[in-house]
């Protein structure tokens, strides 16, 4: 039979010949996938055995394939999780289907059906099987579709085809690639002035198409002036904008700033928001005496000017709006001046009272503001005021003072009182027994009979138990006289650890004054179980301890008495150990643990036991505790490597401290003892201080860069140590790879620094060297130059080039040039590097002279010193010989800010004027005020503007601005950046942006509504965290001004990461080799797959692939560590190869598959199988030598050397035996035969395994077979005819 085959079958029952025509015919259907699994080939072999002659043929029989199995898939469905920032080209490997039949009949190929973003790629195995691929062929977008739905279908090559399918159930992960979305650009409110605090002024709305916490928008403020955060406040969840402070119209009448809507992946929107405040008339007019004239002459004429007021309400509009009226019978009046003031109280006759003094007025008068009746209701305004006092013109600018009145409060106190009783006992006469627990109201005994009394008397004399203020366990029958339980009595509670247990009480008898004393003894009643203190114990001991071995256990305790208390112990669960009791002092029983059998931590790490405690009650009570016997490890195990050798290919760009392989060795002990330290025992010169060996993880972590240009291999030698020295070593082999990571090296050989601008095309300019140090395409190198240069390149021998001219050159259209020349390798990503050459084009005399403008034109301020610079032209300056004065001015007296020389009039600036300041952000800013000139008396109105110089520079509320950006980002994503804030107006505000740092990003400056620029940053190639996780880049921000201010903030970036890298294995394919009946649970290799990413997409758990039900019976893989285990018996004669799938699973659903090919190697465990295919007898005693007495059958279902038999024949008969084919073997008569001399023979035949000289080989089996009267060894009983 085939090898391939399971021998465990019998097929000679399968064939039927017939004896007429001797054809052979199949007796029973034929199941070739059940007969030869998955061998490629199937045959069976067996012997025909033929009489007249006697003779034995090998027949071999090939089972052909069927395509009668359809490919199948493990499950019905495959689900995959893909992130929608995944790009184009991805790819996601699939199950492989199984098809159970061989050669064209099985599996062939794969479908997938259509769909536009999805198809399949089929990716050869080691082993020749097709891996199916779904690839991505379009960016995907969660937002517009969110989950896919395809069949994969598995044909086989059979004729017809058959088919299997599985539905691909495809769910896209949401990106952050939304940022939210406001539903306005600019929010306008209206609110009126005094809102109370916390009024809701607005509610800004954005949206985010993204899912999960991508789409929960939370709104904050952006740079905002501190102004306003005192004064609104934003809810981060609704958006609404509240009111946090009074709001005040006189104060400033319209707020602008921004609101930041954020995602939860860091992506922004801006909005504006502009709030007007509406004036309410709440501010009084204020009056002001500016001047007095006191006394006034009885002969002042009509419209002399008595005295100047200001008047001035803080309201606008109508509210703001004041009219002056005087009132009372002196001959004044009231005339409006500029700017809110009033002057002259023009006298309007003479006729003063007879009762006039000179220099008083007899007269006082009232000034009466009121607000016209459009800007406040009549009924409000003005409000009832107290009657109007009649005051002088000093008393105009006082003022009168309040009071408060004050609280008070109370206490109470109290006090609590207390008290106290006890109580005393007494003993009796009468004595009674009762047991315990009887329920209340049980007899006890008969009092009255006892005492001698008549039942009257229990009513006459008053007869009743004495109460001493203590728990009465017992009281008085009025009627019956019987003494009865009256409380629940517990023996163990009132009398523990007493023998014997009598409660008191006294009876009084109060008509004869008579007391009587009664006892009553409780007695025992089996209530109360065994019970242990700890009903989980645990003993510790040593494998090493020797049988006989004892250890005292914990004793169990009954409350109970007598024989109702513990008497006995029993002990159950596990044959190392036994149970005895020991008798201490006081008659108590102390069990003890006794170890019976030795003890293997190994076999069994722990052993439970059952310990019962059994008292002597009827029925008995039983107590129990669990015995935990924890087994302390000895070090009698040393460690073992998963693998003699370990291989791993690491590109020479790893980085260090990553970790290349991680080496592991198992140790069946415990502790210390199964505690494994790695260290690396030898390693070649080249390797020192490259790598190092983490002694716990086992690790090999790369300490310093790699280099393939330098030593592309490294061999190392590590030991595995326990904690009792005991070791074991394995060899490690570390190939490098290369990677593009040696740009070309560019060099500038020589050079022309100066070239005239009328050489002729062709001219040499430059000679180059380009070497790169890499290998293969990454080291193959092209050189370019910019384009639109009068300059073209030559290649010349070997790796140099040339620049030539490649027109004629214009020294006054292009002066100087500096050409870059770059040189690109042909790695993937391409490296390149440049030079510059700095060309300086030599003048010919070709041009005549041309200014460059007609006319120029300058501006100077005044004041300026002699010898300033006023204009600055291409051939020369103009300076300012003295000094320019604009204005003159009179001599004037002005408050705060500017202070006016008394004498030449002018005015000056009082003290330092800081424009922002005063006018905030507003566009102009000017100061307004009134003059007041005497002799004449008169109010001038004067506005100073106040003109902004560049003296504050452009500032970011933050000194950094952190970015979380994913790295499946796509290019031309954008990324508001925070807006600067610059105090000045104008051309001195802020103008611009700037970005330094890489180019991996660039600066885009949107235009806001209000016209200031809103900067964004985009970005302008993919990322890739596992090259470059954090990036800082330098944002500044530039004002008009001349000379520019600046401010900068740092913007750093930290690339999260996207599931973009599938688990790897180190090997596609592992093999094994391990012997057949090792132990279930031995590790027979270990797979190893590393993934690039981070966090839960980096973590990598391992599961078989489709394989055959067989297998997982025989073999288990831990989803961690990816060891597999044996998980059943492993029989060489059975199956001698398995070769399955193994995958790998990140935490984002990505896979990677390899190959397992485990080879099962032969032991000697088969006894040799001796069959007597037939056997003459008698023999004729004329049988001529070479006559064939017996066929036998000899078999051993081992392979190799452990299957050779050899046979031998002993005995004195004249037999010899001959080897035929097929390991079969004829017994012939070696010699004439006599009847008379021996009527019968009797030779045993004896059978030895032929063993290789190993350790492992086993001494040789015999086998042994009954029938016919043999024995085999077998006896051959024959007879001799005549």
């Amino acid at each position: 039979m085939d090898p391939t085959a399971p021998s465990g079958l019998r097929y000679d029952f399968i064939w039927d010949l017939c004896e007429e025509n001797g054809n052979l015919y199949v007796n029973e259907r034929l199941d070739r996938e059940e007969m030869c699994g998955e061998s490629a080939t199937c045959s069976v072999s067996f012997e025909a055995l033929v009489h007249n002659p006697l003779n034995i043929f090998e027949v071999e029989v090939s089972i052909e394939d069927v395509n009668d199995n359809s490919p199948t898939f493990r499950k019905t469905s495959l689900g995959l999780e893909i992130g929608e920032w995944t790009l184009p080209g991805a790819r996601f490997p699939l199950e492989m289907a199984r098809d159970a039949d061989v050669g064209n009949n099985a599996l062939l190929t794969y479908q997938l059906s259509s769909n536009p973003s999805f198809s399949l790629s089929l990716k050869e195995n080691p082993g020749g099987k097709k891996h199916p691929e779904l690839v991505l062929e379009g960016a995907l977008d969660r937002e517009k579709q969110s989950s896919f739905e395809m069949v994969l279908m598995a044909v086989d090559g059979g004729e017809p085809a058959r088919s299997g399918t599985v539905q691909i159930l495809i769910n896209v992960t949401d990106l952050n690639d939304n940022p939210p979305k406001f539903s306005k650009s600019i929010y306008e409110a209206r609110v009126a002035e005094n809102l109370p605090v916390g009024s809701v002024v607005l509610r800004v709305w954005a949206t985010d198409a993204d899912a999960g916490s991508n789409g929960r928008v939370s709104y904050s403020f952006g740079n905002v002036p501190d102004d306003v955060l005192l004064l609104f406040t934003v809810d981060r969840d609704s958006g609404e904008v509240r009111t946090a402070s009074t709001l005040d119209f006189e104060e400033k009448s319209k707020y602008i700033f921004g609101l930041e809507a954020r995602d939860g992946g860091g992506l922004t929107g801006h909005c504006e928001v502009q709030i007007y405040i509406t004036d309410e008339n709440d501010n009084v007019p204020e009056i002001t005496i500016l001047s007095l004239t006191n006394p006034v002459p009885e002969d002042a004429p009509t419209g002399t000017v008595m005295a100047l007021l200001k008047v001035r309400d803080r309201d606008s509009g109508e509210n703001g709006q004041v009219s002056c009226e005087l009132s009372g019978e002196a001959p004044l009046s009231i005339v409006a001046s500029s700017g809110g003031s009033y002057k002259r109280f023009s006298v309007a006759g003479a006729a003063f009272p007879a009762d006039f003094c000179e220099g008083t007025l007899p007269y006082s008068y009232n000034l009466c503001v009121a607000a016209p009746a459009r800007a406040v209701p009549e009924a409000a305004w003005p409000p009832p005021p107290p009657p109007v006092p009649v005051l002088s013109a000093e008393e105009l600018l006082g003022g009168d003072s309040c009071e408060k009145p004050s609280l008070n409060s109370t206490a109470v106190t109290g006090e609590p009182p207390a008290d106290l009783d006890a109580a005393q006992a007494a003993w009796g006469q009468l004595r009674y027994s009762v047991p315990e627990e009887m329920p209340k109201g049980s007899f006890v005994g008969d009092v009255i009979k006892d005492l001698g009394l008549q039942l009257p008397e229990l009513r006459d004399r008053d007869i009743h138990i004495i109460d001493r203020g203590r728990t009465q366990y017992f009281a008085l029958h009025g009627k019956t006289g019987h003494l009865v339980v009256a409380e629940r009595i517990d023996r163990e509670q009132l009398c523990r650890l007493m023998d014997k247990c009598v409660l008191r009480c006294e009876l009084i008898v109060e008509g004869k004054m008579e007391i009587y004393e009664i006892e009553v003894e409780i007695t025992d009643i089996n209530d109360n179980s065994p019970r242990f203190k700890d009903i989980e114990l645990e003993e510790k001991i040593s494998e090493m301890t020797a049988p006989g071995s004892r250890f005292p256990l914990a004793e169990a305790h009954d409350h109970d008495s007598g024989r109702n208390s513990l008497q006995s112990y029993e002990l159950s669960g596990d044959e190392h150990f036994s149970l005895a009791v020991q008798a201490g002092p006081g008659g108590d029983q102390r069990p003890e643990l006794v170890l019976a059998k030795a003890l293997d931590r190994e076999e069994a790490a722990f052993h439970e036991l059952l310990l019962r405690a059994m008292d002597g009650g009827d029925p008995a009570r039983t107590g129990t505790a669990r015995i935990r016997v924890t087994v302390l490890d000895v070090n009698d195990n040393a460690p073992v490597f998963s693998q003699a050798e370990y291989t791993v290919r690491v590109p020479e760009d790893v980085l260090v401290g990553s970790v290349l392989l991680t080496v592991t060795a198992s140790d069946a002990d415990e502790g210390s003892n199964g505690h494994v330290k790695y260290s690396l025992k030898k390693q070649t010169d080249v390797a020192l201080g490259i790598f190092d060996l983490n002694s716990e993880s086992g690790e090999i972590i790369l300490m310093r860069s790699l280099d393939f240009e330098q030593e592309d291999a490294y061999e190392l030698e590590i030991q595995s140590r326990d904690g009792g020295s005991l070791f074991d070593t394995a060899k490690v082999v570390i190939t490098v790879t290369d990677v593009n990571d040696n740009a070309p090296a560019l060099t500038v050989t020589s050079q022309l620094r100066g070239i005239s601008e009328d050489s002729p095309p062709g001219t040499l300019v430059a000679l180059l060297h380009v070497e790169d140090r890499d290998s293969g395409a990454n080291g193959a190198v092209r050189c370019l130059l910019d384009k639109d240069v009068p300059f073209r390149m030559q290649s010349l021998k070997g790796s140099y080039y040339s620049v030539v001219t490649a027109r004629e050159l214009d020294r006054e259209q292009v002066s100087e040039y500096n050409v870059t020349v770059r040189a690109a390798d042909g790695g993937s990503p391409a490296l390149q590097s440049s030079a510059v050459l700095a060309l300086r084009v030599l003048d010919v005399n070709d041009n005549a002279p041309v200014f460059a403008e007609e006319r120029y034109s300058a501006r100077l301020a005044e004041n300026n010193a002699a010898g300033a610079l006023v204009l600055r032209a291409e051939t020369g300056a103009l300076y300012a010989l003295r000094s320019f004065d604009y204005e003159q001015l009179r001599e004037l007296q002005l408050w705060q800010y500017f202070t006016v020389s008394e004498e030449n009039g002018n005015l000056y600036v009082n003290e330092r004027l800081d424009r922002e300041e005063m006018c905030g952000e507003s566009a102009t800013c000017s100061v307004s005020f009134e003059v007041l000139v005497n002799n004449p008396l008169n109010i001038f109105h004067v506005e100073v503007a106040i003109e902004d110089v560049n003296d504050n520079s452009p500032s970011f509320s933050k000194a950094a601005l952190d970015l979380e950006i994913s790295e499946w980002t796509l290019p031309g994503a954008r990324f508001p950046l925070e807006m600067a804030r610059d105090a000045d107006v104008g051309s001195n505000s802020l103008l611009t942006y700037q970005l330094t740092g890489i180019p991996l990003f660039s600066l885009f400056m949107q235009d806001k509504p209000g016209g200031s620029k809103q900067p964004e940053l985009v970005l302008e190639r993919g990322l890739d965290r596992e090259k470059q996780s954090s990036f800082e880049l330098v944002l500044t921000a530039v004002d008009g001004g001349d000379p520019a201010r600046s401010g900068t903030v740092q913007v750093r970036i930290n690339v999260t990461d996207a599931n973009d890298n599938p688990p790897v294995f180190s090997k596609r394919l592992y093999e094994a080799r391990v012997a057949e009946n090792l132990p279930v649970e031995t590790v027979v290799l270990r797979v190893r797959a590393t993934d690039a990413d981070a966090g839960s997409n980096g973590r990598v758990s391992y599961t078989f692939g489709s394989i055959p039900d067989a297998v997982r019976a025989l073999f288990a893989i831990d989803s961690d560590s990816g060891k597999i285990r044996t998980a059943g018996p492993l029989d060489f004669e059975e199956k001698n190869k398995y070769i399955f799938s193994v995958e790998a699973r990140d935490g984002g659903g990505l896979t990677d598959h390899c190959e397992v090919q485990i080879d099962i190697t032969d032991e000697n465990d088969n006894a040799p199988e001796i069959t007597i295919l037939s056997l003459s007898s008698p023999v004729p005693e004329d049988a001529p030598v070479g006559t064939v007495v017996a066929l036998l059958k000899v078999r051993d279902r081992d392979s190799g050397e452990n299957g050779q038999v050899s046979c031998e024949l002993s005995g004195e008969a004249p037999l010899s035996i001959v080897a035929s084919s097929g390991g079969s073997y004829k017994v012939v008569t070696a010699g004439a035969l006599d009847r008379e001399q021996a009527s019968e023979h009797r030779d045993r035949i004896g059978l030895s395994l032929k063993i290789s000289v190993t350790s492992r080989a086993i001494p040789g089996e015999k086998g042994r077979v009954s029938g016919y009267g043999w024995q085999v060894g077998c006896d051959l009983d024959g007879s001799i005819n005549e």
